[in-house]
């Protein structure tokens, strides 16, 4: 369909009938406070019939007037050139967005929208959706939507796809569901929800005499009345969060377009985002701590162009996939990182129904730590093997060890004791053909890297490189320190509290903090890790929440090395990789000075040289 020959057009005219629908929780507020203020005054019940009515009747009118108005003022047409859009009431504004800026295009019905056949329509162009850089459509139908989608995303050029789906929704998955705080906190959200609701009809009083006896019964049979309440905050928790999983991943669907991710997810309110392969950056593998103790994970996508969820929202639009097995997790996140639309060697694979584990890369030529031809792979430019690289015969990292100390060859940066080293000038730093600087001035150095072969960047278990030692004693330190404050507070407080039984409750809070720090600490420790594939940096760390990034390193714009005091004690080091796309900045932390320069140089040739001095070796005679 061509959009281009008839001009400008209008928004879709069922509107007005899904504004007058969604105007009904509107009127049931109001009418429930009428309701409690005239029956404190005694109105009969006709008069207070007839004012309920008539408040309603008015709020249904005003609000479809409003969308009468707000249609009639908004007008978009799609040219060759560009999509635009002239909007406003009482202040008119004209929104143009070139077609060739277009990065994503995010389509959304609620079930009343459904209901009438609309389409909210996000077109993204790679900036900051919190800048007002997206451009939307509310509402089309639901063909119209579907229609722009193909047209600004060119996908008539080229036929359709012949793989299968990544992923779809099993729903043996929703046994996840429960593995999160909702569960705990669900019934606690439920019922300060509903004595709302009970205090705007008026009903406050009931649902204190309520609260105060189930409190009297509480206090009356602590030990029956505890564990039945802790049983039913759980059981109403996990139903919560498994209708939740339902309403948000059903008909979960992950595909692979030319050139482009789709994905599909929603029973009630149906979802759909187009992303387009050259705009990712990455992967996450996001493991929370009670999903990743029932195995598993989820994935997500670092990119540029992608929104930020309403103020009303609370998910989390990078999401890939809903919680799945981590084995799944690790597979797709593999797929996704071996994107088609930039050199690779992975074929998608599935079985129709999820993901499936997907094939290791074809080898590659030989080359050194960074996949370049041509030199010696089994040393780095010192001569030796970089504990973060990947063998050259490998298509991911594998698990090596750091090394530590003076090292010939080792790059040292300039600067104080909070060191930061930005690397400027990469400008359109997102898109293609971007300024590369130094690192295309090296280009033919990374045809290895970049056009020979493509990996995961050290997706697989195992594949990352632990810190060094003095890393994992800081965390233990932390702890320590933390258990001895709270400790010092419960002496303090058992010295002033005047309970005897009191005076030793306090004292169960550092008892409590003291295995809990330290176990935090161990697993801190141990998510740490860092690896440098032939298209991937990677990094994992975070003990309550785990993630593993996986950052496309042609997506790197800059460097920030930090050094705070007690790290420069133990010789360790943050290194922070800035983009454009995802949270702007993803951190190696704690990693050996030497290695995580290292690690910064060779991750992008020729961007951090300016800042770096290298140390002379004397050579032995």
């Amino acid at each position: 369909m061509s959009f281009s020959e008839e001009g400008w057009r209008g928004l879709a005219g069922r509107s007005l009938w899904a504004s007058a629908v969604k105007s009904l929780a509107i009127v049931v507020g109001v009418v429930a406070g009428l309701l409690r203020f005239l029956v404190g005054r005694d109105w009969p019940i006709g008069g207070i019939v007839a004012v309920c009515a008539a408040a309603a009747v008015l709020i249904v009118a005003a609000v479809v007037a409003y969308d009468v108005v707000r249609l009639r003022t908004t007008r978009w047409r799609l040219t060759p050139e560009r999509l635009e859009l002239r909007s406003g009431i009482t202040v008119r504004q004209h929104r143009s967005i070139p077609l060739d800026r277009v990065r994503s295009v995010n389509l959304r019905a609620d079930p009343v929208s459904r209901v009438f056949g609309l389409t909210v329509v996000k077109v993204g162009t790679g900036e900051h959706a919190a800048e007002g850089t997206e451009l939307v459509l509310d509402p089309l139908t639901g063909h119209e939507a579907e229609s722009l989608r193909r047209t600004l995303l060119r996908q008539e050029e080229r036929p359709a796809s012949g793989d299968g789906p990544l992923a779809e929704l099993r729903w043996s998955w929703i046994r996840y569901a429960p593995l999160s705080l909702w569960s705990f906190t669900g019934a606690a959200l439920v019922l300060g929800a509903l004595y709302k609701a009970l205090d705007s009809f008026g009903a406050k009083r009931l649902a204190t005499e309520a609260a105060d006896g189930v409190w009297g019964w509480v206090t009356a049979r602590p030990l029956v009345a505890v564990p039945l309440i802790l049983a039913v905050n759980v059981a109403v928790g996990v139903l919560g969060a498994v209708l939740l999983f339902a309403e948000s991943w059903g008909r979960y669907r992950l595909e692979r377009e030319p050139g482009r991710l789709r994905l599909h997810r929603g029973l009630l309110t149906t979802r759909s985002l187009t992303l387009e392969e050259r705009r990712l950056r990455g992967v996450e593998i996001s493991e929370p701590l009670l999903l990743r103790l029932g195995g598993g994970a989820r994935v997500k996508t670092i990119a540029t162009g992608l929104g930020k969820a309403d103020e009303h929202e609370t998910e989390d639009v990078a999401a890939l996939t809903p919680p799945l097995p981590r084995a799944l997790a690790w597979s797709l996140a593999t797929k996704i990182a071996n994107s088609p639309a930039l050199p690779a060697t992975a074929t998608p694979q599935t079985d129709g129904l999820a993901a499936t584990p997907a094939a290791p890369p074809a080898a590659v030529p030989q080359g050194d730590a960074l996949g370049r031809v041509g030199v010696p792979s089994t040393t780095g430019p010192t001569g030796r093997t970089p504990g973060h690289a990947a063998p050259s015969d490998a298509p991911w990292p594998t698990a090596g060890a750091s090394h530590h100390g003076t090292v010939p060859g080792r790059h040292r940066a300039t600067g104080g004791d909070e060191r930061a080293v930005a690397a400027a000038g990469r400008h359109g730093a997102d898109g293609p053909g971007v300024d590369r600087q130094g690192a295309d001035r090296q280009g033919a150095d990374r045809q290895g890297a970049d056009g020979q072969g493509a990996d995961a960047g050290g997706l697989v278990p195992g594949a990352l490189v632990p810190h060094p030692v003095a890393a994992r004693r800081r965390r233990v330190v932390r702890a320590l320190v933390t258990v001895a404050v709270l400790a010092a507070g419960a002496g303090l407080a058992s010295w002033l509290l005047p309970w005897q039984w009191s005076r030793v409750a306090v004292w169960a809070i550092p008892a409590l903090a003291l295995p809990f720090g330290m176990w935090m600490a161990v697993e801190s420790a141990r998510s740490l890790g860092h690896a440098l594939g032939r298209r991937h940096l990677v990094t994992r760390q975070g003990a309550v929440v785990r993630s593993t990034i996986a950052l496309d390193r042609r997506g790197v714009s800059g460097w920030t090395i930090t050094e705070s005091y007690f790290q420069r004690r133990d010789g360790l080091l943050t290194v922070s990789a800035a983009t454009a796309a995802g949270k702007g900045h993803y951190d190696v932390v704690d990693v050996d000075r030497g290695d995580g320069l290292e690690l910064a140089a060779r991750a992008v040739p020729g961007l951090l040289e300016p800042f770096l001095v290298r140390e002379k070796v004397r050579e032995k005679k």
